[in-house]
C-alpha cells in the first residue's frame, strides 16, 4: 500500500505509520541533498498525535487528522505542549544558523532611525506619530502649530514592559477637545477604547470593550460618539469564536458602557456590520453596512436633528458605495457602479431615486484606489501599473491637476477636513526611504518637511518593473529591486513576495527588512498577482473563488520568469507571503515543491475547508467561496488547500512557518495543522519548522523588538538554505 493511499485510512495504526515514514525518510536522506547541494542530517520532529476525523463534503470523505490542533493554545494543555515542543526544535535550528547574530545586529542598526507619520490637523492643533528608532510602539505627539514644540500626548510604550500593548485607532472630537483611542493587547483584533482630554492629557474614566473592525465617530457637539461592537464572547472563545451580530450604539461622555443607547442592529442578519460616520457639517449620520471583505455596501442615513429609524439609501449589496463626504444633501461616493475601475458618484438624499444619481468623475483607464474630500477638492488616488498616481478635482468633477512624485513609488496620506487648505502625504519606494510633504491645495506645490535618515545609500540600489506571462497568457507586473551591478548569472539569492487577494494592491514601498535583504546581496521581487486591486474589479475577481488558481499560476510564472531570465535558480529562490499571502506560499509549495529553495509562509490560511468557522473567517467567503454550501467552490478549495494537498513521501523545500498564539484574525490552528501534516508527509533532510510567537497576534501592533527577532530568524534561515554568503556591514 502506498503512503499516498494510506493517509486516507483513518484506522491505520499510528506506530506502523510512523515507522514506515521514518524508514522512507532515512532512505531518501541517504541519497538526497538539499536543493542547494548541501548534505544534511534528517530532522527529528516532535511526535504529533493523529486523529481519525473525516468530514463529508458533497459525498467526498475528507480526512482532518489534526483537528485537535484547532483548539486555543490558552485553553488546551495538549496544544500548549505541542507548541512548546515545536518551538524547542525550531529555536535549536535558529540558534545554529550562520550569520544569525550578525544579521540581527545590522538589522537593529538599520532599524534605528526616526520614523515620522503623516501629520494631521484636528481643531487648532497638529498631531503626528513618531518612533525614535527602536521604540516598540510609535508615540502620538501634539503641536500648537506646524513649527511648534512637540509634546507627547499618548505613549503606548509606558503601558507594558514588553511593548505588546499598542494603540489601535484614534478619533478626535470636532472641536479637538477630546480624543477617543483604542488599546490593542497582544496583537488581538479586539480593542478597548478610552477617552482623554487633549489639552491636559487626562484620561477620562469611560471605557468601552469588545470593539472590533471599526472605529468611532463623534457627535457634532463633542458630548459623545457613535460606535459598533460585538457582544462579549465566552472567556474561552474570545480568540476563536465567530464575530456575529455587531450592533451600533451612541456613547455619552461620562456614562457606563452598559447605558449606551442602541442606534441600530439587524438580528435577522447577524453577519452584517455597521460603520457610522457623522458628516463634517454635523447634519447627518451615515452608516455603511457591510457583510464581508468585498467592497459591496448598503447605506443608511438619518438627519441628526431627527430621531427614529435610519433611512435606507442603498438597499442591496450589489456595488461599492464608499462614503467620501457631503455638500449639503449631496452625498459623494466612490463606487464601482457600471465602473469596474471605480468612479465618483453623487446621490442627493433629497432626490434619492436612481435616475437622479450623477457620475462626476467617470471611470479612468487606471484603477481608483482611494478617494477623499479636503477643502473644496476631491483627492483621488489611482494605480498606474501598480504605481501611485494622485489627481485633484473640484467638487463638480473638473480635473485641477496631477500631483508630481519623485519617481516610481507609493504615496499615502492626503487626509484632512473641509476647512483645510492643505494636506500632507508620505512618499517612498524600495530604494527610497519615506519623505513627508505638505501639499498646498491652491498652488499644487509640495513642500518637503522631513526625510528619513537611514544608514544606506539609495543610489547603490535600483528598482525595475517587468511584465511576464502567466499560464493563461495574462500579462502580470512585477517589481525587481537589488544592488546596482547585479550579474544575471542564475545564482543570485532571490526572495519573491506576493499576496494576490481581497482587492489589496502592492505598490512599491520602503521596508527596512527588504533593504537589508538587498544589502546582503539578495534580489527582492514583488509580483502584482490577480486577486489584488492593481487593475480594478475585474483583476480582483479573476483571482477569487473558483478562479483562485489563477493567483498561484501567476506566482509560479513569476518564479519561472526570474529563473529563465537568470536572476536566480530554483535552489536560490525563496518565496514569502503573509496571511492570504501565507496561503499563496502554502499552495505553491504543495503544487511545485521542486521550484523553490526555501519557503516562508506566515500567518497563513491553510485549511480552506474550515476557515469560515473562526473569528473573521466568515468574511473571507467573498474571496474564497465556501466548501459547505457550494459544490463547485468545494472542489476548487479542496484542489489547492495547502493542508489537504501535502503528499506523503514528497521532499519539500526548507520551510519555516510563522504564526502567533494570540492571532485572532487567521487563528494559529491553520499553521499548526499545516506544520503537523507537513512534518508527517515530508520525506527528506530539509527542515520544515514552525515558529510560534507569543503575544504577537496577526501582525498589527507587534513590538519592534519582536519584529526584528522574527526578520533576523527568517533572513538567517534563507541565507543558509539559499546558499547565500551575505554581505554584512559592520555595525561600528
Amino acid at each position: 500500500m502506498s503512503l499516498a493511499c494510506a493517509k486516507y485510512l483513518p484506522g491505520l495504526d499510528q506506530m506502523n505509520r510512523r515507522i514506515t515514514l521514518l524508514a522512507t525518510a532515512l532512505v531518501l536522506a541517504a541519497v538526497s541533498t538539499t536543493t542547494n547541494g548541501l548534505a544534511q542530517e534528517p530532522m527529528e520532529y516532535p511526535e504529533t498525535r493523529r486523529g481519525n476525523q473525516v468530514d463529508d463534503f458533497f459525498g467526498v470523505g475528507v480526512p482532518d487528522p489534526y483537528r485537535w490542533l484547532e483548539k486555543d493554545v490558552h485553553e488546551s494543555d495538549l496544544v500548549r505542549g505541542w507548541v512548546e515542543a515545536q518551538n524547542k526544535v525550531t529555536n535549536k535550528v535558529i540558534q545554529n544558523l550562520p550569520y544569525r547574530k550578525e544579521i540581527e545586529s545590522r538589522l537593529t542598526k538599520l532599524w534605528d532611525y526616526e520614523k515620522f507619520g503623516v501629520p494631521f490637523k484636528r481643531g487648532e492643533r497638529y498631531f503626528y506619530y513618531k518612533n525614535d528608532g527602536l521604540q516598540n510602539q510609535s508615540v502620538l505627539y501634539k503641536m500648537d502649530s506646524l513649527d511648534g514644540e512637540p509634546e507627547v500626548l499618548v505613549d503606548p510604550n509606558t503601558w507594558t514592559k514588553d511593548g505588546t500593548d499598542a494603540m489601535g485607532g484614534a478619533e478626535f472630537s470636532a472641536d479637538g477637545k477630546y480624543m477617543a483611542y483604542g488599546i490593542q493587547k497582544a496583537g488581538s483584533d479586539w480593542r478597548t477604547w478610552k477617552i482623554l482630554e487633549v489639552a491636559t492629557g487626562k484620561v477620562l474614566p469611560d471605557e468601552l470593550n469588545w470593539l472590533k473592525f471599526g472605529g468611532v465617530s463623534w457627535a457634532p457637539d463633542s458630548k459623545g460618539f457613535y460606535y459598533s461592537r460585538y457582544d462579549e464572547p465566552q472567556s474561552d472563545e474570545k480568540f476563536q469564536s465567530l464575530n456575529l451580530s455587531q450592533k451600533m450604539f451612541y456613547h455619552a461622555l461620562g456614562d457606563e458602557q452598559s447605558n449606551d443607547r442602541l442606534i441600530h442592529a439587524n438580528p435577522e442578519n447577524p453577519e452584517y456590520g455597521f460603520s457610522p460616520v457623522v458628516t463634517e457639517d454635523g447634519k447627518y449620520l451615515v452608516v455603511t453596512v457591510w457583510q464581508g471583505t468585498d467592497d459591496r455596501y448598503r447605506v443608511l442615513y438619518r438627519p441628526l436633528a431627527e430621531e427614529g429609524e435610519l433611512n435606507v439609501l442603498i438597499d442591496n449589496f450589489d456595488n461599492e458605495y464608499s462614503f467620501i463626504g457631503n455638500e449639503g444633501s449631496k452625498f459623494y461616493f466612490k463606487s464601482d457602479l457600471e465602473a469596474p475601475k471605480k468612479c465618483i458618484l453623487i446621490i442627493d438624499v433629497d432626490r434619492p431615486a436612481k435616475e437622479n444619481w450623477k457620475v462626476i468623475v467617470p471611470e479612468s483607464s487606471e484603477a481608483m484606489e482611494s478617494a477623499g474630500m479636503v477643502g473644496d477638492n476631491l483627492i483621488l488616488e489611482y494605480l498606474k501599473d501598480a504605481k501611485t498616481q494622485v489627481k485633484v478635482f473640484d467638487l463638480t468633477g473638473k480635473l485641477i491637476r496631477e500631483v508630481d512624485f519623485p519617481g516610481i513609488g507609493s504615496a499615502s496620506g492626503f487626509g484632512g477636513k473641509r476647512e483645510h487648505t492643505g494636506t500632507f502625504y508620505r512618499f517612498s519606494s524600495f530604494n527610497l526611504p519615506p519623505s513627508v510633504y505638505r501639499y498646498d491645495l491652491k498652488s499644487g506645490e509640495s513642500t518637503l518637511i522631513r526625510t528619513a535618515n537611514v544608514d544606506f545609500e539609495p543610489k547603490d540600489f535600483e528598482v525595475n518593473q517587468v511584465f511576464f506571462e502567466s499560464k493563461d497568457g495574462t500579462k502580470v507586473p512585477m517589481f525587481i529591486a537589488h544592488k546596482k551591478g547585479l550579474q544575471l548569472n542564475g545564482k543570485n539569492p532571490t526572495l519573491l513576495y506576493g499576496y494576490g487577494g481581497f482587492n489589496i494592491s502592492l505598490p512599491p514601498g520602503f521596508s527596512i527588512s527588504r533593504l537589508q535583504w538587498m544589502e546582503m546581496g539578495g534580489v527582492f521581487a514583488q509580483a502584482n498577482l490577480r486577486g489584488g486591486g492593481e487593475y480594478g474589479k475585474d483583476w480582483h475577481k479573476a483571482g477569487t473563488k473558483t478562479n483562485k488558481q489563477n493567483v498561484f499560476d501567476d506566482f509560479i510564472a513569476a518564479a519561472e520568469y526570474l529563473i529563465e531570465n537568470k536572476y536566480t535558480s530554483s535552489a536560490n529562490l525563496g518565496i514569502q507571503g503573509r496571511s492570504n499571502g501565507g496561503l499563496l506560499v502554502g499552495a505553491c509549495m504543495t503544487q511545485r515543491p521542486e521550484l523553490f529553495g526555501a519557503c516562508l509562509p506566515a500567518v497563513g490560511v491553510m485549511d480552506m475547508l474550515r476557515f469560515h468557522k473562526f473569528t473573521a473567517g466568515r468574511f473571507w467567503v467573498d474571496d474564497y467561496g465556501c466548501a459547505e454550501t457550494d459544490e463547485a467552490e468545494f472542489k476548487a478549495l479542496y484542489a489547492y488547500s495547502p493542508y489537504h494537498n501535502l503528499t506523503d513521501g514528497t521532499e519539500y523545500p526548507p520551510t519555516m512557518i510563522t504564526t502567533a498564539d494570540t492571532d485572532d484574525r487567521v487563528v494559529p490552528g491553520h499553521s499548526f495543522k499545516f506544520a503537523a501534516r507537513l512534518q508527517e508527509a515530508h520525506a527528506g533532510p530539509n527542515p520544515v519548522l514552525i515558529r510560534i510567537e507569543s503575544k504577537a497576534g496577526h501582525g498589527a501592533g507587534k513590538p519592534t523588538a519582536k519584529i526584528i527577532e522574527e526578520v533576523a530568524d527568517e533572513w538567517a534561515f534563507l541565507a543558509k538554505y539559499l546558499d547565500m554568503k551575505p554581505s554584512l556591514k559592520s555595525d561600528e
